[in-house]
């Protein structure tokens, strides 16, 4: 059974930070559902690049998947806080003990709801103070628990293969490594 994976992008997202692992993902036969948290499927990323979604949020019949993912960027880390049914599926996600990852400033999300208190975390510099309880590292990307944080643009790609490992298992991940010259 293909492994499901949930990427909520709003706009102003950080392109490398959702495309990347996206890809990797996909390459590793993961399900992976891109879903705009916006009025259209057209989301627009922090530096011009449009990318289409699979589905809208109010579309979405479940969000049941084995991680939740939601990349980073300014403004978009700040729209997937403000939207209340992200904050909702994310917290339940972690409440059921399934993945979920976070890249760049997005893991304020899970530093707001509180799913970080004595969790391992990382971030985009500057943006520490927003992972409320957690101890911070300077990690490209750190795993606690069902927790995955990764801290910019150039752990993007980092940040897939670690979703492929735990998802797919190392062979599959070193696998595509390889292929990907990683």
């Amino acid at each position: 059974m293909s492994k499901k994976v949930i990427v909520f992008l709003a706009e102003g997202f950080e392109e490398i930070e959702a495309i990347t692992p996206i890809d990797i993902l996909r390459r590793a036969e993961c399900d992976v559902t891109i879903v705009s948290i916006t009025d259209s499927l057209t989301v627009t990323g922090a530096h011009g690049i449009r990318l289409i979604a699979d589905a809208h949020f109010n579309d979405m019949n479940s969000f049941n998947s084995d991680v939740i993912f939601l990349p980073g960027g300014m403004p978009g880390s700040l729209h997937l806080n403000e939207h209340n049914g992200v904050k909702t599926v994310v917290k339940k996600q972690v409440e059921t003990g399934k993945y979920v990852a976070a890249i760049c400033a997005a893991p304020l999300v899970l530093g707001g709801l509180g799913l970080l208190q004595n969790k391992q975390a990382t971030c985009y510099p500057g943006h520490e103070s927003t992972l409320i309880g957690a101890k911070i590292t300077n990690q490209q990307c750190v795993i606690d628990g069902n927790i995955i944080t990764a801290n910019g643009p150039g752990a993007a790609a980092i940040l897939g293969f670690t979703l492929v490992t735990i998802l797919q298992g190392n062979a599959i991940a070193e696998q595509w490594k390889k292929g990907m010259m990683f």
